[in-house]
């Protein structure tokens, strides 16, 4: 897929997405989502906002494919990468058998995935643990270990949901170096937060307020 013109990586257009609530007789239709617009341009890191229920994690499944929108249309030009709030990890499986597993599923050679594996575990500091089971790994480690299964493949699109949850302050500079190597890169980073610090590294910040994104 494309997302058209203006050097846009991703285009998420008219997205609406409603739940059922109650039960039957009295089940009613919840809107959550009500024409939601946003786009990422190459490039450009852009700070998703909202509160609880604001609707953040219904849109995050629609961009990445997992959710069905009841109206609208995504659009992705390039590869995309997902990091989800809770990681999703096979407990007897090492980090090292995890960036395998992956590398294999995005088609990389094995060489590429060695080498991407390496500079990853130097880069966001968890080279101690290749070879140590998910289930023995601490919170902050295995966030760590989420955040660098999204970037393997070095995607053109990076879709993070929380990710510098249980981060040290060491880990989180980590984490924003990536973001910026990145955007020099001509990559879109979207990062969805409850609430954002450090405001200025990112180059616009997007709320989703009664089902719409809002421009802050």
């Amino acid at each position: 897929m494309t997302a058209g013109r203006e050097g846009l990586l991703l285009r998420a257009t008219g997205i609406e997405k409603s739940y059922r609530r109650g039960t039957w007789p009295s089940r009613h239709r919840l809107p959550v989502l009500r024409g939601v617009d946003l786009s990422l341009a190459a490039g450009e890191v852009v700070g998703l906002v909202g509160e609880n229920g604001a609707g953040k994690s219904t849109l995050m499944k629609i961009l990445v494919g997992a959710l069905a929108p009841d109206a609208g249309s995504v659009t992705c030009a390039g590869r995309l990468g997902h990091c989800p709030q809770e990681p999703v990890v096979y407990e007897r499986l090492t980090c090292d058998e995890h960036f395998e597993l992956f590398g294999r599923a995005y088609g990389l050679a094995d060489q590429a995935e060695r080498h991407a594996r390496r500079r990853l575990y130097e880069e966001l500091g968890f080279e101690r643990y290749a070879a140590v089971r998910t289930d023995r790994l601490s919170g902050g480690t295995l966030a760590k270990l989420n955040l660098g299964l999204a970037l393997l493949a070095d995607p053109e699109v990076l879709l993070l949901d929380e990710p510098y949850a249980g981060f040290d302050f060491d880990t989180y500079l980590r984490f924003w170096a990536q973001v910026a190597e990145r955007r020099e890169q001509g990559r879109a980073v979207l990062v969805i937060s409850h609430f954002v610090t450090d405001e200025e590294r990112f180059d616009r910040i997007v709320e989703l307020r009664d089902g719409r994104a809002v421009r802050r």
